[in-house]
């Protein structure tokens, strides 16, 4: 995460934060459609009609979750973007966890997991003094 968030970073730069947001998914569209060239494994389209709604705001969330990483790390930093970044994912897998969102197993919060995600948080405080 913190190389492809400095790489994206750099390429922001150049470019424009927006355009490097683009050129990132054009790259790994590319990349992926070589892969399954390359697998021959292929896909069937008509499955695309049973997938729930929900399950394609992964390539909205990936627009903007780009895009904010293009252009906070230069404001903030590599270090302090990817800890916020993974103290926000840690956070948001547990609650979803908790509640079995999206079709995912439901897994009750454990004191452990309050404990862990409080340790982190102060972790991350203390990564993100200046």
């Amino acid at each position: 995460m913190a190389l492809q968030g400095t790489f994206n970073a750099a390429l922001g730069k150049v470019i424009g934060i927006w355009q490097s947001t683009l050129v990132v998914h054009v790259i790994g569209v590319l990349t992926v459609s070589l892969i399954i060239l390359a697998l021959g494994i292929g896909w069937q389209t008509s499955k695309l009609q049973e997938v729930p709604w929900y399950a394609y705001l992964g390539g909205i969330m990936n627009v903007v979750i780009i895009y904010a990483v293009v252009r906070t790390i230069p404001q903030i930093g590599v270090g302090n973007a990817t800890t916020a970044i993974i103290v926000a994912q840690i956070l948001t897998a547990l609650i979803i966890d908790n509640i079995g969102a999206f079709g995912m197993k439901q897994c009750d919060f454990q004191i452990r997991d309050i404990l862990g995600v409080l340790l982190l948080a102060v972790g991350a405080r203390i990564l993100l003094m200046e």
